[in-house]
């Protein structure tokens, strides 16, 4: 079972659970019962996290099977490539998971229709996509792409049609930009950190393609990208936004300052929990706000 916890990468699930409460915060909190539904919420969040793990496991067997994950690694131990599960065992936990995933979205398809089924075909493929099929997103250096347009964008805006029935609220397309910024950005440190080794086995992510110096300005730039689109203004809620506020500039401060002054390393491992932090931060920031807006 820890084998199986260490390849469903726990650390990464917050890019999942974020996205999706962001986004039906807004008809969850704002005080009238007729609007929102926790059922709708819990299957929404259960079937994206079903999808998070599925690409973990995808991730975790394909690297291992295409040499990515060697032993010169710097971050946390890869159970396949370790040799804790086998690659049939992985991929077909991942496999499991997409039907999972699939058999929790049929409640969501009964309330909203066929935009749920577009939605779930494609993610699922994703799933597998980001790191194998003809074009593997991850080797070709569009991860951070992947990663704001499907944990921001399409996490967030489907999540809200499956609260409101619509996506003409423009709030939730600011959401999903800040939330795809704000988890791009584990994937640039992940990404800065595993640059020598990726750069060996042919992985071309942006780091690899245009050096550390262009990875470390990625990180600032997304942050300062997300937080300059916050909404800062709520009814009697000024000294809390406040304080969310400062606490987000204070984290991506530390943040952005530690990985310009530290070459890649195991140190980064740390310093992906300090991302991973900003971005719960941020989904508390939204709650609060939309809660008393």
């Amino acid at each position: 079972m820890k084998s199986w916890f260490l390849a469903a990468r726990p650390k990464t699930l917050p890019a999942a659970v974020v996205p999706v409460w962001v986004g039906a915060m807004p008809w969850l909190v704002d005080g009238d019962p007729l609007t929102g539904s926790w059922l709708l919420f819990a299957l929404t969040l259960a079937s994206c996290l079903c999808i998070q793990i599925a690409t973990n496991l995808f991730n975790d067997a394909i690297d291992h099977r295409k040499g990515a994950d060697t032993a010169a690694r710097l971050g946390p131990v890869r159970a396949t490539a370790s040799g804790l599960l086998s690659p049939r065992a992985v991929m077909t936990g991942a496999l499991l998971f997409c039907g999972l995933a699939a058999a929790l979205a049929i409640p969501l398809i009964l309330a909203r229709g066929w935009p749920i089924v577009a939605i779930g075909v494609v993610s699922l493929y994703f799933a597998y996509g980001y790191t194998g099929g003809p074009v593997p997103l991850a080797y070709r250096g569009l991860g951070e792409l992947f990663v704001i347009v499907f944990f921001g964008f399409v996490a967030v805006l489907g999540s809200a049609f499956v609260q409101s029935g619509e996506l003409e609220d423009w709030k939730s397309w600011r959401f999903g930009a800040q939330c795809g910024l704000y988890s791009a950005i584990l994937i640039a440190i992940n990404n800065l950190r595993d640059i020598d080794e990726d750069r060996s086995t042919g992985k071309r992510t942006l780091a690899v393609r245009f050096g550390p110096r262009f990875a470390r300005f990625e990180i600032g730039m997304m942050g300062a990208l997300a937080f300059t689109s916050l909404q800062l203004t709520s009814r009697g809620l000024g000294p809390a936004i406040l304080i969310g506020v400062l606490l987000l500039i204070l984290v991506h401060s530390l943040l952005a300052s530690a990985v310009q002054r530290t070459p890649p390393g195991p140190i980064y491992n740390r310093y992906l929990g300090f991302a991973a932090l900003q971005l719960l931060l941020f989904a508390l920031f939204v709650t609060l706000r939309e809660a008393f807006a």
